[in-house]
């Protein structure tokens, strides 16, 4: 699919006639958001073309967009039919470098240059957008990579006021999300240099993960995550803010919240875990982790974290899953904490018997000890309540 500004009528639904007898048009779902755009350079984001004036500006509205963008947390990058050096520093001149993340400048396809910036940002390239002056590029780009969006550069002024560019909370992480997505650009740069063993590099790291109850302030980051994580989300339900605010008053669950630090910065929340507790099993409802931090093994570590309470309260552990083209990684998560099919009397007397959705798989551990990682330093609270209190 190409968004191009009304000039491609690919992918569009057409309107349906509602007669006597039909039944109202479902609620309009919400376009994907745009987790990055790519700017073109000669024409798109400044006026005129490098290589005839070393001395040109940017349009008009260009810096008050990108500005904008960059506020709502989404990151941004070039794509440029250019030689790299002389293109970068006038970007530099003009205060602007800051602002994009592993630029592709050069003389090759754009939908090659594209196709590195999401994976070099980890992104699905349906949350990537393209922005180019030329037709010729736009349909390059969307005959090798249909799910990038696309844009005429003339519609750079209307990007603020559309969408797919418009979350509904601006977090704390999203208005760091640029200066945290640097920060792993240096950190997978050091792992390259890094000579010894994976696990010497991830101690080398120095990470602290926290596992903590959801407050009031992080719920808005709990919501963004359900929403903009597809790869390491069990079973891609997104929750949204009311649903959340009533589960965290609810005594029967537990809202956590994941964040990683490490030596090169924060990570931001990078895990969100929504559990209900009964007396015989805790329901593991929904695990979604960033996908940026999969090499670091975060969401087996939040599993045998979450094992190892269950095993203190003498609970089984059920976790709901729903499989997709995209999350296989967090199948593999759960298979590998020793999740499994096999029937129990805990689904029963959790009240959990199945789920009314058939895509959803109930899985099930009988929980045992584990011990923590010896890669991160993990600081989590107590789910376990006896008699006596906390543990």
């Amino acid at each position: 699919m190409c968004w191009a500004g009304g000039e491609s009528g690919r992918g569009r639904r057409r309107t349906p006639r509602w007669g006597r007898n039909t039944r109202a048009p479902a609620r309009a779902i919400p376009p994907v958001l745009v987790k990055c755009l790519v700017w073109d350079l000669d024409n798109t984001l400044w006026r005129g073309t490098l290589s005839e004036d070393e001395t040109i500006d940017p349009f008009p509205t260009i810096r008050e967009v990108v500005a904008g963008l960059d506020a709502r947390g989404i990151l941004q990058s070039v794509c440029s039919r250019n030689d790299h050096d002389p293109a970068w520093a006038r970007l530099q001149a003009l205060g602007m470098t800051e602002w994009f993340v592993v630029p592709e400048i050069g003389w090759g396809r754009k939908s090659d240059g594209v196709r590195r910036i999401a994976e070099r940002l980890g992104f699905a390239t349906s949350t990537i957008a393209f922005i180019d002056d030329q037709p010729a590029e736009r349909a390059e780009v969307a005959h090798h990579l249909p799910d990038v969006r696309c844009y005429r550069a003339e519609d750079a002024a209307t990007l603020l006021d559309r969408p797919e560019f418009s979350p509904t909370s601006v977090t704390v992480d999203a208005r760091r999300r640029r200066t945290m997505y640097r920060a792993g650009v240096r950190r997978t740069d050091e792992q390259a240099r890094f000579t010894g063993s994976h696990d010497d590099f991830l101690r080398s790291l120095e990470m602290v993960m926290h596992i903590g109850r959801a407050t009031e302030d992080e719920l808005s980051r709990v919501e963004e995550l359900t929403l903009r994580t597809s790869q390491m989300n069990a079973t891609g339900v997104h929750y949204p803010d009311t649903a959340l605010r009533a589960l965290v008053d609810d005594a029967c669950h537990e809202v956590l919240v994941t964040t990683l630090t490490d030596r090169f910065g924060p990570h931001g929340a990078v895990g969100v875990l929504l559990l209900r507790k009964h007396p015989r099993a805790w329901h593991l409802k929904l695990l979604a982790t960033s996908c940026r931090v999969v090499a670091f093994g975060a969401g087996t570590i939040i599993l045998n974290w979450l094992a190892d309470q269950a095993a203190r309260a003498r609970v089984h552990l059920l976790a709901d899953f729903r499989a997709t083209d995209r999350n296989r990684m967090m199948e593999i998560a759960y298979r590998f904490a020793g999740f499994d099919e096999r029937p129990c009397a805990c689904r029963g007397a959790a009240g959990e018997p199945g789920s009314d959705d058939g895509d959803v798989q109930v899985l099930h551990l009988v929980a045992e000890r584990r011990p923590r990682s010896e890669t991160v330093r993990l600081i989590a609270p107590d789910l376990v309540v006896t008699a006596d209190g906390p543990g």
